[in-house]
């Protein structure tokens, strides 16, 4: 690819610095900024990075001085609410700005964790039972919902708020968690049948035409028995407790019409959500009765080096270079529809 000016939108807090002497990157939270930023350059693009947390004024000025053949969408939230992402997008839209990623459309759908799995339901993908507990209300179970089940924030993802507790097998443990979830994150909770199953993750890029990476799986290996094996926020994002208790990530070994089955729920959620530019879908499986169950569908997932997707992507053939280079194309391509 010919050499690009690409505008980069990050979260103000998470702006890379310019000289990292001293500091490791590996730690930073801003880890996936860098990582994106200075191979876009290493790979010979001229890159700007504009900084946002609740203005969307820089961007106009800025967009037309720099004239940016696309902008490199990192925003995961807008004023520090996640649903608020799609106004970026949908901002960069109306500036006829072209983007990496995913629709605003898409974003919509599958922020909301109940509206996407209702969506899903309906497309005969498998999804577990739920029910969504509104702010200020308490849990009332459906008939069909037994424990244990797990609780989490219906639009917040990245493990917000899982932890062991999230887990729950009594009505009292219920109206603790869905209360920790409306006060701590102030969403309202979404209920779920517990999947007592391999963790499954599974990175889908493209707008029309679809790749599908291989099936990734969280090993849970070196996690005590007499704990929940899921992965929560602080299992996630501590490369220290992941070392300390054995925790990684790696290509599933799964038998190969199970793992083509997984692909295909993978690319059909995608679709069935109007997923755009590069998404992940999460998902268990539950070996006792060998089927997949969709959790939820992740557009605009972590693209540090050495994480999940990009790992993923590598073992299809997909260099970082590579693939950073195959998202801007997309972005390039994508047509909004216009009626």
């Amino acid at each position: 690819m010919k050499s690009l000016r690409i505008l980069a939108l990050v979260h103000d807090h998470l702006v890379p610095p310019d000289d990292t002497t001293g500091i490791d990157v590996l730690e930073a939270e801003w880890k996936m900024e860098y990582d994106v930023v200075e191979t876009l350059r290493e790979m010979g693009h001229e890159v700007r990075v504009l900084g946002l947390h609740d203005e969307l004024g820089a961007i106009r000025p800025t967009a037309g001085h720099f004239k940016p053949h696309i902008v490199f969408n990192l925003m995961e939230a807008f004023a520090g609410v996640t649903t608020f992402d799609q106004n970026v997008v949908s901002y960069l839209e109306l500036l006829r700005l072209p983007y990496t990623g995913c629709n605003p459309r898409g974003l919509i759908l599958a922020r909301d964790k109940a509206l996407s799995k209702k969506l899903l339901a309906y497309h005969r993908i498998p999804v577990p039972e739920f029910t969504v507990v509104r702010r200020g209300r308490r849990a009332v179970l459906p008939k069909r919902l037994r424990f244990p089940l797990i609780v989490k924030s219906l639009f917040f993802e990245a493990s917000a708020g899982i932890s062991q507790a999230s887990v729950v097998e009594n009505e009292d443990q219920l109206a603790r968690r869905v209360q920790f979830i409306h006060d701590s994150l102030g969403t309202a909770a979404i209920v779920e049948r517990f999947i007592d199953g391999r963790e499954l993750y599974v990175g889908v890029v493209g707008n029309t035409r679809l790749s599908v990476f291989p099936v990734w799986e969280m090993s849970f290996a070196g996690v005590q028995d007499n704990r929940w094996r899921i992965a929560t926020e602080r299992l996630k994002w501590s490369t220290k407790y992941q070392k300390r208790h054995g925790i990684m990530t790696a290509a599933a070994t799964l038998p190969p019409d199970v793992l083509s089955q997984i692909q295909r729920i993978a690319t059909r959620t995608y679709r069935s959500l109007d997923l755009s530019g590069y998404a992940r879908i999460d998902l268990r499986f539950d070996e006792e009765r060998g089927r997949a169950y969709v959790l939820e569908a992740n557009p605009n997932p972590n693209l540090a080096f050495g994480e999940d997707f990009a790992e993923s992507a590598e073992m299809s053939g997909l260099s970082y270079e590579r693939l950073l280079d195959r998202l801007i194309g997309f972005g390039r391509r994508w047509e909004p529809e216009r009626t």
